[in-house]
């Protein structure tokens, strides 16, 4: 296994009064896409929104490429080259698709400053992009945003994407092309963290995968191997992923 360019031991996280993640343990492989399963309510999200310091870790420890981000706040996460595409997207409703890449693409101040290449490359992987280029994002479609927010994510280069049930709430067509464009952000070599309650999406996608309950990592090892064992599939997960072709 590749080594770890994003590492969590033992983490702890409150939210009030409420104890969310219980030692979370977790490894993320550089230049490899992991998955995060679980039931709902297991702690996935708490996962990803205390590694950006959304929320902050009460115990434990965060390292990225070795070192801590204890003292980080999310703007520096940030800059390290980590994105964040939450659930909810997060995109700007009242601005154009145009508007919504320039403002996530830190080094440019205007179109023209945008990497020509880069944007090309987003355009092959969403061609509703430039087809919808001057459109108000609020009125695009639910495949239409989420296309938008994993583009805003890689509009620049990113050392590592963490990403939240892309695929929540499409139709299938789209999941489809949802698939293709993720395995080809794969082909780039960039580290990938992915929070999916599709199982399919989750065996096309995965080449590493850990399991949540409870806030804690139950089981982690290859996609490969958990996507063959449907016994280990109904006791981690409580279904099956042949069940769900």
């Amino acid at each position: 296994m590749s080594a770890s360019l994003l590492s969590l031991k033992g983490v702890h996280t409150h939210i009030g009064a409420y104890h969310i993640l219980h030692g979370v343990d977790l490894e993320v492989p550089q230049g490899q896409l992991t998955m995060l399963l679980g039931r709902n309510g297991a702690g996935k999200t708490t996962t990803l929104r205390t590694i950006m310091r959304l929320w902050q870790a009460s115990q434990g420890q965060v390292l990225f490429n070795g070192q801590s981000m204890a003292r980080l706040g999310t703007p520096d996460i940030a800059q390290l080259g980590i994105a964040y595409v939450p659930e909810n997207m997060g995109i700007f409703a009242d601005l154009t698709v145009r508007e919504n890449l320039l403002l996530a693409a830190r080094k440019a101040r205007s179109v023209d400053e945008l990497d020509t290449q880069r944007l090309e490359w987003l355009f092959g992987l969403f061609p509703a992009l430039k087809k919808f280029w001057l459109y108000p994002a609020g009125k695009l479609s639910g495949g239409q945003k989420q296309m938008l927010a994993i583009s805003r994510a890689m509009i620049e280069p990113r050392r590592l994407l963490l990403i939240d049930e892309p695929s929540k709430g499409l139709a299938p067509a789209i999941v489809r092309n949802l698939i293709e464009a993720l395995n080809e952000l794969k082909r780039s070599e960039t580290t990938v963290l992915l929070v999916e309650q599709n199982f399919a999406v989750a065996k096309a996608l995965g080449d590493r995968v850990a399991v949540m309950d409870d806030g804690r990592v139950v089981h982690a090892g290859a996609m490969a191997e958990l996507a063959e064992d449907e016994g280990l599939q109904q006791k981690l997960l409580g279904l099956s992923l042949g069940a769900h072709q």
